[in-house]
């Protein structure tokens, strides 16, 4: 494995090497938990220079979908607490409260963690006001326009919203685990963009303004070091009691390449040509991804700062993606 790990690498230093992408760690674990990491380039380049560590701290962005409120949902719905094809409104009552035939009323839990809904892709809400209730009750109350099913944002802000309902408080209250956080101090995280709406670089606070806007969310704000996401990969290649029946239904499709919070290998993913169809994997916007191989028994991260110090710049990020997982993955 050292071989095409180091080739894989390789990939990720050529990128650095042009300027690409500022830095980034790999990371490799297999079922018994054997290891790999390498980490090269620079945490941040602007305003000061820092170089990347193995235990620097990232952004996780959209990770926190499967990382954090795929696993917290799954969890609820194992205990009984509630039931992947109900409706929102199970949970959330006053979910657009205004029209009990709205289409919205009748969104289940599962639809949202497969993105089989019609909500838009993406919506600024941030623009909206700066009051996170408001902007809770903004998302609630909005009538959303419907539109073909997409990957869309709105799915896990509200599964988020009925994770608060439930747990009685916001999520920056409810302690991620498993080695993650909800920011960084900003000397130990990789520094993402410079941002037009708050006027800084960002640095161990979230990179997503609409999570920024809420004070926390469902779809992103998660942070964590190459180890604490290895070690979700590794757990979930191991994984036993109720979280392998979690693990179960992160494997099982809702529809299409959709799994419950993951994607399936199709033509052009991220995880490679040469994954095997047993292989769930998501990424992040900040240049964040994993990807777990349960066929093959192991696990791979590739975390990088690529929208550092903007996100209006071709890092390459997508092919490099596949090329990183198809170097792990050959024969």
């Amino acid at each position: 494995m050292h071989d095409k790990f180091d080739r894989a690498f390789g990939l990720l230093a050529d990128a650095v090497a042009a300027g690409k992408i500022p830095g980034g760690v790999l990371g490799y674990v297999d079922g018994a938990g054997n290891r790999l990491v390498r980490a090269i380039g620079e945490a941040q380049k602007v305003p000061v220079s820092r170089p990347i560590s193995e235990d620097i701290w990232f952004d996780l962005a959209s990770l926190t979908k499967v990382l954090f409120t795929t696993p917290k949902i799954l969890e609820l719905a194992n205990a009984g607490t509630i039931d992947l094809d109900a409706p929102l409104i199970s949970v959330i009552p006053d979910f657009a409260q205004y029209n009990a035939d709205n289409w919205q009323r009748k969104i289940t839990f599962r639809q949202c963690l497969g993105h089989q809904t019609p909500f838009p892709g993406v919506f600024p809400l941030y623009t909206y006001g700066s009051d996170p209730n408001l902007l809770r009750h903004f998302v609630l109350q909005r009538d959303w326009p419907a539109g073909p099913s997409v990957y869309s944002d709105i799915n896990y802000i509200l599964l988020g919203i009925a994770i608060e309902r439930l747990a009685g408080t916001s999520i920056r209250n409810i302690a991620p685990q498993n080695g993650f956080a909800w920011g960084a101090a900003p000397e130990t995280a990789a520094a993402t963009e410079f941002c037009a709406w708050r006027g800084r670089v960002l640095c161990g606070e979230v990179h997503d303004e609409n999570c920024s806007a809420l004070q926390g969310a469902g779809h992103a704000g998660l942070f964590g070091t190459v180890s604490a996401v290895l070690d979700f990969g590794h757990a979930a290649l191991s994984a036993t009691g109720a979280f392998a029946k979690a693990v179960a239904l992160m494997r099982t499709p809702v529809f299409g390449r959709r799994t419950h919070g993951w994607e399936r290998p199709y033509e052009g993913w991220s995880g490679g040509d040469l994954a095997s169809r047993e292989t769930i994997g998501h990424t992040g916007f900040t240049g964040t991804g994993l990807w777990i191989d349960f066929e093959r028994g192991h696990s791979w991260t590739l975390l990088t700062n690529r929208v550092h110090p903007t996100r209006h710049f071709d890092s390459g990020i997508f092919a490099l993606r596949r090329a990183v997982s198809d170097c792990i993955n050959a024969k």
